[in-house]
Parts: C-alpha cells; structure tokens; sequence
C-alpha cells in the first residue's frame, strides 16, 4: 500500500466547485483535492502493466483518484482475479474509471467491462481507456442516477462496482433507486466508501434495510482502512422467500 499512499501527498484544499453550488459546508464538506495531471497507478504491483489515469477537476471532484477508489480496485484484483469470466460487470459514479479500468487490465475478463457516471465525467472516461490501450475491453456510458440505465448497459449486470458514491446527501435516494434498478437476484455489488459524517451512516442504514449487505473485512491492510473511515461491503438483492 506504500506505492498508493504516495498518491495522496501534496494535497491542496480547493473548494470553489461547493461554493458556486451555494451550499452549506454542513451539507457538501469540502474535500481534498490534487491539481489536476496524469497518475501512475500500480496498486503496489498488483496490475503487471500499470495504469496511467489522467486526473480532471474541471467538470467535478470525480474527476480525480480517491482512497476508496483505490481500496475497491485491490480488493478486486486480490480477491477477484479469476473469477470473472462468463460475467457482466458494471461501475457506477465511476470517475476517471479507476475501478473498473484496473479489473479489465489485471483481472480475467472476458465481456466488456463498463464504467459510467454522468455526462461531465464521459470524456475523461474515454480519454483514460484510450490511454491504456483499453478499447476492447472497456465501455464508457452515461448513467445518470436520475433516470433508468439505457439499453447499452446489461440488465441486471453479474457485478456492479460502486467507489465513494456517498457523498452528496441529495443525491442519496438516488443512488439507492439506482442500485434497486441494477441489482437482480443474482447481481453482486462491491460498494466502498469513506464515512464522513453522519449522514453517511444514515445512507448505509437505509440500503441495509433495502439489501442484504455484508462488511469485508478479509483482506490486506483492512485495519488501516478502517482507521480511516473507509468501509468495504458486498450488497445483494433481497431473495424472496416464497416458493
């Protein structure tokens, strides 16, 4: 985890995008930002060939690498390299596509890999497949939380990849209908993100009264993520129990 750590100095606070949406820092916290350039990502030589991902702060703070990101792409290729094949595999609130871009390059896959979020974020995802050679096996797609997913997406992908998406309180129930129009009976969801204050708490809660969620726990350098308030959970659909 050293090689990621280092991603993470020299961080500049910069909170103008919060102050032009005119809201409360009770509501939207400011985060650390990076000045925007091109990362290498190598997630401590777990990806043979590494990653090279531009970082864009202009169309938003998705534009740019976050812990938790980095936490879902480990645990993927540690405890994920070879079982996906056969499957459907679907980020939401992808960003640059960290997530979803290291798992089509370290992992065996052999159908297309998306990586969406909403419009703003489309060229950087773009731009970021193309800079790793990654056009066969990766798809960028708009997915706006507002609206049902379109017919590009599979319906009821085998895995859905989520990577602080909790963030933006009104956005809430829209992750949440988003996840409920994903998930099918079979669909796993590897959710990570950072709790930073209680409203997070009170998103988990309501998607646990919705899904069956389990904390991951069984993997390398767990106890320093959570000292840091980054959580990792495996969130399934609800069986019914009628026959």
């Amino acid at each position: 985890m050293a090689d990621d750590l280092l991603e993470w100095s020299n961080i500049a606070v910069d909170s103008d995008a919060d102050a032009l949406l005119d809201l409360a820092e009770s509501l939207v916290p400011i985060r650390e930002r990076k000045h925007a350039g091109t990362t290498i990502v190598t997630l401590d030589g777990l990806l043979e060939q590494p990653l090279q991902l531009e970082e864009d702060l202009k169309k938003g703070c998705g534009g740019q690498l976050w812990p938790a990101g980095i936490l879902l792409s480990r645990y993927m290729l540690q405890k994920h390299h070879s079982d996906l094949l056969g499957k459907t595999i679907v980020e939401i609130g992808a960003g640059g596509g960290l997530v979803g871009l290291a798992v089509a390059q370290g992992c065996k896959t052999d159908k297309p890999v998306y990586i969406t979020d909403q419009e703003p974020m489309l060229s950087l995802m773009q731009a970021n497949i193309s800079r790793n050679n990654l056009t066969s096996k990766v798809r960028a797609t708009v997915l706006d939380w507002a609206v049902p997913p379109s017919a590009d997406l599979p319906q009821f992908p085998a895995v859905v990849l989520a990577a602080d998406c909790v963030y933006f309180e009104p956005a809430f129930p829209l992750l949440i209908s988003t996840l409920e129009r994903l998930l099918g009976p079979e669909t796993v969801c590897y959710f990570c993100y950072k709790r930073r204050r209680r409203a997070d708490l009170r998103c988990i809660k309501k998607i646990k009264k919705i899904f069956n969620v389990v904390e991951l726990q069984d993997f390398p350098g767990y106890q320093d993520y959570s000292r840091d308030n980054i959580f990792l959970y495996k969130i399934q659909a609800r069986k019914s129990i009628s026959n």
